[in-house]
C-alpha cells in the first residue's frame, strides 16, 4: 500500500461527521458516504470499510473479501435496545445494536474480528450521536480525572496489510526468535473477547489470581505451533514460553491487528501534562447523557 492510499484509508470510516451533518463530501475511496434516503423511511444508511478488508473471512462469509459493509443511522429503535435491561445483564447489548444497524445480511456479528466490530461500534456512534465523545480521562502524571471532549472523527483506522496463510483465513505466521519455533496466529473476534473476559471475571469471583491474561490471550491467538494444532500441548507451550519470544509475538500481534487506532493527544488541564492515552469507552459511549 502506498503511502497515499495509506492516507487516504486512515480517517475513511470517520468521515461519519459528514454523513450526520448531511454533506455530500468524502474523504479518499472509502469514505462513510453521506446519507441515503432509504425506500418509503428517511434513514440514512452509511457505507463503513472493515479494516480486515475482509481477508479473514471464508469464502461462504457474506464478509468475504468484503472491504466495506453498510449500516443504517441510529434510531429510537437502537436506543431502545441500548436501554434494554435484559441485554445489558447478558451483555449482548453491543452485539444487538451492531445487528440492528448493520444492512450487509447473514452477517455473525460475534465472528466479526474485534478490530471490525470496533469499526462499526464507532461508526454507529458517530451516525447516532455525531462525533463528539467526552468521556472522563485521568492523567497519567497528577492523576486528576477531568472531562476531555474527543472528536470521533479522528480517530485513525489500521487496515490489514499482513496476507493470510491461506485466502480466506484468519490465520497468519510468525517465526519465534528464540525457540525457532513457527507459529500460526488468528486475530480474536468479538467472541473470543467476550470468553476472555468471562474467563477472568469467573476467576475474579472465585477469588483466583487473574495475572495469567497474557498467556490466556496468547492461548487464544495460536492456532498451531511447528504444526501441532492440540489445544492442551498449546496450552503447556505458551506457558513456558520464553519471554522474549512471548513479547516478540505479542508484539507483531499488536503491530498487525486491524481495526482503530483508539489513541488521542491528551493535556491535562490541572498540571499541562501532555501524553497520547488510550480512549476510555465509557457508559457515556453510546449514552451521551448518562
Amino acid at each position: 500500500m502506498s503511502p497515499e492510499d495509506d492516507r487516504s484509508v486512515r480517517n475513511a470510516i470517520f468521515a461519519a461527521r459528514q454523513a450526520v451533518e448531511g454533506s455530500g463530501a468524502q474523504q479518499g475511496g472509502r469514505a462513510i458516504q453521506a446519507p441515503v434516503p432509504m425506500q418509503e423511511i428517511q434513514i440514512p444508511s452509511a457505507q463503513v470499510p472493515l479494516p480486515s478488508r475482509g481477508l479473514v473471512y471464508p469464502v461462504d462469509s457474506p464478509l468475504y473479501g468484503k472491504e466495506s459493509v453498510d449500516i443504517k443511522g441510529m434510531t429510537t429503535q437502537e436506543e431502545d435496545i441500548l436501554m434494554s435491561r435484559a441485554l445489558i445483564k447478558k451483555g449482548t447489548v453491543i452485539n444487538e445494536l451492531i445487528r440492528a444497524c448493520l444492512l450487509t445480511p447473514g452477517v455473525a456479528v460475534n465472528d466479526m474480528l474485534a478490530g471490525d466490530r470496533n469499526a462499526l461500534m464507532v461508526a454507529i456512534r458517530i451516525t447516532g450521536y455525531g462525533p463528539e465523545y467526552t468521556p472522563i480521562v485521568q492523567c497519567p502524571s497528577c492523576e486528576q480525572k477531568t472531562e476531555y471532549p474527543i472528536d470521533l472523527s479522528n480517530l485513525d483506522i489500521k487496515p490489514l496489510e499482513l496476507d493470510p496463510v491461506l485466502p480466506g483465513q484468519n490465520r497468519f505466521s510468525f517465526l519465534l526468535p528464540v525457540s525457532k519455533k513457527n507459529v500460526i496466529f488468528r486475530f480474536l473476534t468479538g467472541k473470543d473477547e467476550e470468553e476472555i473476559a468471562n474467563i477472568i471475571e469467573t476467576k475474579k469471583k472465585k477469588g483466583l489470581a487473574v495475572d495469567s491474561v497474557i498467556t490466556t490471550r496468547l492461548i487464544s491467538c495460536v492456532v498451531a505451533i511447528d504444526g501441532v494444532e492440540d489445544r492442551s500441548v498449546i496450552a503447556k507451550q505458551i506457558t513456558y514460553l520464553p519471554a522474549r519470544d512471548s513479547l516478540m509475538l505479542r508484539k507483531y500481534m499488536e503491530q498487525h491487528e486491524p481495526g482503530i487506532d483508539m489513541r488521542c493527544q491528551f493535556e491535562c488541564p490541572n498540571c499541562g501534562h501532555t501524553e497520547e492515552v488510550a480512549v476510555p469507552m465509557g457508559a457515556s459511549f453510546f449514552w451521551p447523557n448518562s
